[in-house]
């Protein structure tokens, strides 16, 4: 079943210091995205990256144009939770993705999101590691054990009725994205696990796709063979 059709995608993409990662990134998400026929626009929120990641995406925002990247900036840090709700002021699309600009998350798989949400009618659509083929590359035991850990410590808490809570990589309705943000008080990285718990508690539908988490596949500029293969 094609991806194509399923309305308007907006990609929310925090960045801060990813300078060496975010054409590559970008390349990637376009690419799918035209592979896909699937209409789309891309949000970078930088928090003023000292590396020169801002400059790097104003240089792609003449590349691809306008309506297809969309720089929104701020002047500084100030939380992942409330880079997304600066991001989804400027969102156009019918569905919103949440992913990393470190290149741990593939585009690949977005149209897999797509078609699942299409499968289920579900609200979210979230990536999980911990199901099917997911998995993750590149990660010590110690970062690892963090993940599994906090997944299941939360997983005995609340039963969010969702595998994987401590993921970014997720497909929302635009409507249901606002709702939610409305709803939470997180503003770091708990902001994820937060807004599965909330989204089980105001009734809305998860579907999960199984997707691997790929550690830092550029650094300093240089690609090794053996962290390509899992894009693959």
């Amino acid at each position: 079943m094609a991806a194509g059709g399923a309305g308007k995608v907006s990609v929310l993409l925090p960045t801060y210091e990813e300078r060496h990662n975010l054409p590559l990134v970008v390349w990637l998400l376009v690419r799918t995205f035209q592979d896909s026929g699937i209409d789309f626009e891309i949000i970078i929120i930088d928090d003023g990256s000292p590396d020169g990641t801002q400059e790097v995406a104003e240089q792609l925002e003449k590349i691809y144009g306008s309506d297809k990247i969309l720089l929104r900036p701020r002047e500084k840090k100030l939380g992942l939770g409330t880079a997304y709700i600066h991001g989804m002021k400027y969102a156009s699309g019918d569905f919103i993705v949440i992913m990393d600009a470190d290149l741990s998350h593939h585009p690949k798989f977005i149209p897999e999101f797509i078609r699942k949400q299409k499968e289920g009618n579900f609200d979210i659509v979230s990536g999980t590691r911990y199901k099917g083929n997911g998995g993750v590359h590149g990660w010590d035991l110690k970062r690892k054990l963090i993940s599994r850990g906090a997944n299941f410590i939360t997983q005995v808490l609340l039963r969010p009725g969702a595998s994987d809570l401590t993921g970014s990589f997720r497909l929302y309705r635009k409507d249901v994205l606002q709702k939610l943000m409305e709803k939470c008080v997180s503003k770091g990285y708990v902001f994820q696990m937060e807004m599965i718990v909330r989204a089980r508690q105001l009734g809305y539908t998860i579907g999960e796709y199984w997707q691997n988490d790929l550690s830092y596949v550029i650094v300093r500029g240089q690609i090794t063979e053996k962290e390509c293969v899992p894009h693959t």
